[in-house]
C-alpha cells in the first residue's frame, strides 16, 4: 500500500518533511518495519505538491523511481520551503502501470490529491461510477488506477462547486456504496485546506 502525508502550517523546507526525520516518507519508503505484516517496499514511484509564497497553484514534482533512487530530490528538498505540503510514496496494485503519470499527488487548477488504499473489484465495482463522469475525464485520466480514478470523481464534484469536505465525503461514500471491500485514505488540499 501506499503511504501519504500532507503538511499545513508554518513555512518549512521540504526536506524537514520528507527527508530529515526519524520515521520520515523517505524511510518509510524503504524500512516499513511498523506496519502490520511487516508492510511492503513503495519502489513503484513518489511525487510531492506544494505551494509556493503568493502562487495559486501547486508546484508538482513526480517520479516513477523509488524516492531513494532520485538525486535530484534532496537538494531540491533542501533548497525548496512551503507552507503547504502533499507528497507520497507508491506501492502499485498488481495490474497497475508503473508510470510516473501514476504517482500522486494529482493535480489541477489549486487541488492537490493523494489515495492511499485499494478500491476492491477494481475496475469492474466502479464502472458505474465512471458512468457518471464526462467522458473526457475518463479519456484523459493520468493513469488507468483506481487512484487517478478516485482523482477524476473529486475533481468533478469540485469543479461542480463542491467544497473539499464535500467532495471527498461523497466521493468515498458512492465508492463504498460500489465496492465495500475498498481501503479509502484520501487526502485533498487547495493548499489553504
Amino acid at each position: 500500500m501506499c503511504r501519504h502525508l500532507a503538511y499545513l502550517g508554518p513555512t518549512v523546507p521540504l526536506a524537514a518533511l520528507l527527508l530529515d526525520p526519524p520515521h520520515s516518507l523517505l524511510r518509510q519508503s524503504w524500512a516499513p518495519r511498523d506496519m502490520r505484516g511487516g508492510g511492503s517496499v513503495n519502489a513503484d514511484g513518489f511525487g510531492v505538491g506544494w505551494y509556493a509564497p503568493g502562487a495559486a497553484a501547486p508546484v508538482r514534482y513526480r517520479r516513477d523511481c523509488p524516492i531513494w533512487t532520485d538525486t535530484a530530490l534532496p537538494p531540491l528538498a533542501a533548497a525548496t520551503s512551503a507552507g503547504a505540503v502533499l507528497a507520497a510514496v507508491r506501492n502499485a496494485t498488481v495490474g497497475m502501470p508503473v508510470t510516473e503519470t501514476a504517482a500522486a499527488p494529482f493535480a489541477e487548477g489549486p487541488w492537490l490529491f493523494s489515495h492511499n488504499g485499494v478500491v476492491a473489484g477494481w475496475p469492474d465495482s466502479v464502472a458505474g461510477l465512471a458512468a457518471t463522469l464526462p467522458v473526457r475525464d475518463l479519456m484523459t485520466l493520468d493513469a488507468p488506477t483506481d487512484a487517478a480514478f478516485l482523482w477524476a470523481l473529486v475533481r468533478h464534484r469540485l469543479r461542480s462547486g463542491a467544497d473539499l469536505e464535500k467532495s471527498i465525503v461523497d466521493t468515498a461514500a458512492a465508492v463504498i456504496d460500489a465496492a465495500p471491500a475498498s481501503r479509502l485514505n484520501l487526502l485533498l488540499t487547495d493548499g489553504r485546506t
